[in-house]
C-alpha cells in the first residue's frame, strides 16, 4: 500500500516518497525537524516567520548538512522581512516554497521565474481557486481545528477539503487537525493527496520548541485549545494565563487595538521557544488532545504510514 504514493502527482512535485509535509511552525520547525522529516521519506519545512534573514540562511545550510532529500520553506507573506527571506533562500538554492499569511501574487513571480515549486495555505475553496489562478503548484487548505493562525471562516477540515477538491484541479494537501494515520486516510477518502501536519512534529525530539511546551502539549486534554483574538489576528492557543486574559478581554468588547496592546511583542518566542507557560502564546491545534508522547520523526512517521495502512484495510474489509 505505502508504495503506491510513489505513483501519486504531489509525490512527483516534492521529489518525495510520501505526501505528508511538516508544518512551518514558528520557533518549532528549524533544521533538526526538517531534515529529519525530509530524511524519513516526507517534505520537511524550516519555518522563516520567526527568523531574521540571516538566522534562514543558517538553518537552511544546517539542514543541508544533515539531509540530501528535498526540503522546503515555509513563509509567511505578512513577515516584514519576508522579501530578504525569501532572497536569501533562494540565493542558498531552495525551490520549494510553502507560502501563507497573504497573497501569493506577492511572491509567485520571484519563485517561478527561479524554477520554484510553490504552495500556498488557505482557509477556504475562494482562495484555493485565485492560488491556482496565480499560478500555484498545489494549495494547503488548512482546517479550523489547526494550531497558531487560523482563517476566519472558521471552516473544518472535514468541510473545508471536499470543498477545494471541487473548486480546483491542482493537489490539496489537508491540514488541521491530522496527527495519526486513520486521521490521514480520511483526508485521503475525501480527495487530498496529501496532508500537512504540525502539531505531532511540534511534540517530537527533533523540535526546537522548548521542553515546557512540548510537555504541555503532552498534558492538554480535549477541548484544552481554543480560538482567540479573533478581531484582531485569529490564533488557537493552549490554555494558560495570557490565553485567559485575552478571552476575558474579548468577552468584555476590547478593541482590536486594545487587544494588540496586551499582546504585544514575543509572546509566540516567549511560549514556545523559551518555555515561558503562563504569559506566552502556546500555539497548538485541537489534536494536542491526541498527542500523549515525545518521540522522534522517524517514530511518528512509521505510525503515520502504518496507521493508514491499517485503516485502509479496514475500510476494505
Amino acid at each position: 500500500m505505502i508504495d503506491t504514493w510513489r505513483n501519486k502527482r504531489l509525490c512527483s512535485l516534492l521529489g518525495v516518497d510520501y505526501p505528508i509535509i511538516q508544518g512551518g511552525m514558528v520557533y518549532n520547525s528549524g533544521a533538526k525537524l526538517a531534515a529529519a522529516v525530509s530524511e524519513a521519506g516526507g517534505l520537511g519545512l524550516i519555518g522563516a516567520g520567526s527568523m531574521t534573514p540571516d538566522l534562514l540562511g543558517d538553518q537552511i545550510c544546517k539542514t543541508r548538512s544533515l539531509t540530501d532529500k528535498p526540503f522546503g520553506v515555509n513563509l509567511p507573506l505578512l513577515f516584514s522581512h519576508a522579501r530578504d527571506a525569501m532572497d536569501v533562500a533562494l540565493a542558498e538554492g531552495v525551490r520549494i516554497f510553502f507560502t501563507s499569511a497573504g497573497s501569493p501574487r506577492r511572491a509567485i513571480g520571484p519563485l517561478k521565474e527561479a524554477g520554484c515549486t510553490v504552495v500556498h495555505v488557505v482557509a477556504n475553496p475562494a482562495l484555493a481557486v485565485k492560488c491556482q489562478e496565480a499560478g500555484c503548484d498545489a494549495v494547503v487548505c488548512e482546517g479550523f481545528e489547526a494550531g497558531g493562525h487560523n482563517g476566519r471562516e472558521e471552516i473544518t477540515t472535514m468541510v473545508l477539503v471536499p470543498e477545494c477538491v471541487a473548486a480546483v484541479d491542482i493537489p490539496v494537501i489537508a491540514a488541521g487537525g491530522i496527527a495519526t494515520g486513520a486521521q490521514m486516510a480520511a483526508a485521503i477518502a475525501l480527495g487530498a493527496e496529501g496532508v500537512q501536519i504540525g502539531s505531532r512534529f511540534a511534540a517530537t525530539v527533533e523540535s526546537s520548541g522548548h521542553e515546557n511546551f512540548k510537555q504541555a502539549v503532552v498534558a492538554s486534554g480535549p477541548g484544552d485549545t481554543q480560538l482567540v483574538l479573533k478581531s484582531h489576528v485569529p490564533v488557537r492557543l493552549l490554555q494558560n494565563r495570557f490565553r485567559d486574559e485575552i478571552q476575558a478581554l474579548e468577552e468584555r468588547g476590547a478593541s482590536s487595538a486594545e487587544l494588540a496592546e496586551h499582546l504585544g511583542t514575543g509572546r509566540a518566542r516567549s511560549g514556545m521557544l523559551e518555555g515561558d507557560l503562563d504569559e506566552g502564546e502556546l500555539e497548538i491545534g485541537q489534536v494536542s488532545g491526541l498527542i500523549d508522547d515525545i518521540p522522534p520523526v522517524a517514530e511518528i512517521m512509521r505510525r503515520l504510514l502504518s496507521g493508514y495502512e491499517e485503516a485502509v484495510q479496514q475500510m476494505n474489509m
